[in-house]
């Protein structure tokens, strides 16, 4: 349907006044120290930061101009890590030894705003944020120039975890099957590597290791990460997971119109997209398995590098349809789910699901961001203070 022209310069308003909210709701929950909150009201992450949904709201915030909230946050990371440099060294030692610590003495994937690693029990084994949070400090070295020679001891340090560490099963970004090598935590740690060993501040033995390291991983995704011409979700299996479109888009450590990029798109669309909304995975049953908005904008990421713009900015408009009167913008919305009947489990456990969550805002900052330069058909612009980046 093609709308008026009055309809049209309505939505154009609309979303670019969402985008514009959603950095000023990030910036104003962002803690004094530097962390990001997941969410400030939702019971399970209430008083609690990631190091990877972080690291994907700094590199929204870096995207949008926000510069210095960017910066806060990864001056909070290294702070994080370089309190850490005794239990560090001892992992990579241990690995080294062919004596590998236990997964509870491994790094905790969320830590209190003060960098505690906090007292509820959690799934916390996680490898990928840790190869996230370098990523986005490299693009933003990219975008603004920033010297990053402040956070070389943190990166030094990120460098010995993964590097020694990168082949152990853990948990995926949704805190489920830690018995597991998931594809997207490995497309997390080589984008890192890679990040660290091309950002100039390591010294020349630690910037070899994280580049060896990098191809150790990439060598490893495309060998042993592959089903049926796509990414699969862990290593084995068949499935696919909608983290997977950060791999080939964002991150691009696949290259998005690669044949293996492509391959990993359409699959995300075929099992896991349904008019917009995509879910996580297709055995999904948290909250019901519904439709995440972050995850409609990664696979508008990856369609955008791969070059459909028009598909990039229809799942753009499906993520913003999702934020309420307020403008808050959930973690999931109860649209196509797949377990219709486990909603009310986790409600009771939980009360109802994140709202707002501040990556889900942060995606969609970063896909807008990204297709602002982009040619339009019946498209959304973003708000004009946003800077401008290539989708590609």
């Amino acid at each position: 349907m093609i709308l008026p022209t009055t309809d049209r310069t309505a939505e154009h308003a609309d979303l670019a006044a969402l985008v514009a909210s959603s950095a000023e709701l990030i910036g104003s929950l962002q803690d004094a120290d530097g962390a990001y909150p997941a969410s400030p009201t939702f019971s399970a992450y209430a008083g609690y930061s990631w190091f990877r949904d972080g690291a994907f709201i700094a590199d929204a915030m870096s995207a949008y101009g926000r510069a210095e909230s960017a910066e806060r946050f990864f001056d909070w990371c290294a702070r994080v890590l370089e309190s850490r440099r005794d239990e560090i060294g001892a992992i990579a030692t241990a690995a080294s030894a062919g004596r590998p610590v236990a997964d509870a003495a491994m790094l905790p994937t969320r830590f209190t705003f003060d960098g505690r690693a906090g007292d509820d029990e959690w799934w916390d084994f996680q490898l990928d944020g840790y190869g996230t949070w370098v990523w986005a400090v490299a693009e933003h070295v990219r975008r603004h120039g920033t010297d990053a020679a402040r956070w070389a001891p943190a990166i030094a340090l990120t460098v010995d975890y993964l590097a020694s560490s990168w082949q152990r099963p853990c948990f995926d970004w949704w805190e489920e099957h830690a018995e597991h090598v998931h594809v997207s935590t490995l497309g997390c740690i080589a984008a890192g590597l890679r990040a660290a060993a091309s950002l100039g501040v390591l010294d020349v033995e630690r910037a070899a290791l994280a580049a060896s390291a990098a191809r150790d991983v990439g060598a490893f995704i495309e060998a042993r990460g592959v089903a049926d011409g796509h990414l699969s979700k862990w290593i084995g299996s068949t499935a696919v997971d909608a983290s997977l479109a950060a791999v080939v888009g964002v991150m691009e450590v696949v290259p998005a119109a690669s044949a293996l990029g492509t391959g990993t798109i359409a699959a995300i669309e075929r099992d896991l997209a349904v008019d917009g909304g995509v879910h996580r995975f297709v055995d999904d049953t948290y909250y019901g398995g519904g439709q995440w908005p972050l995850l409609s904008c990664f696979l508008g990421l990856a369609h955008a590098r791969a070059g459909d713009i028009d598909r990039a900015r229809a799942l753009l408009a499906w993520a913003a349809s999702t934020a309420g009167p307020g403008g808050s913008m959930p973690e999931q919305v109860e649209r196509h789910l797949l377990a219709p009947t486990r909603v009310e489990e986790w409600i009771e456990r939980w009360g109802t699901s994140a709202d707002p969550l501040l990556w889900s805002h942060a995606m969609l900052i970063r896909l807008a961001v990204a297709l602002d330069g982009a040619p339009r058909s019946a498209s959304f612009p973003v708000s004009a203070s946003a800077p401008q980046e290539s989708p590609a």
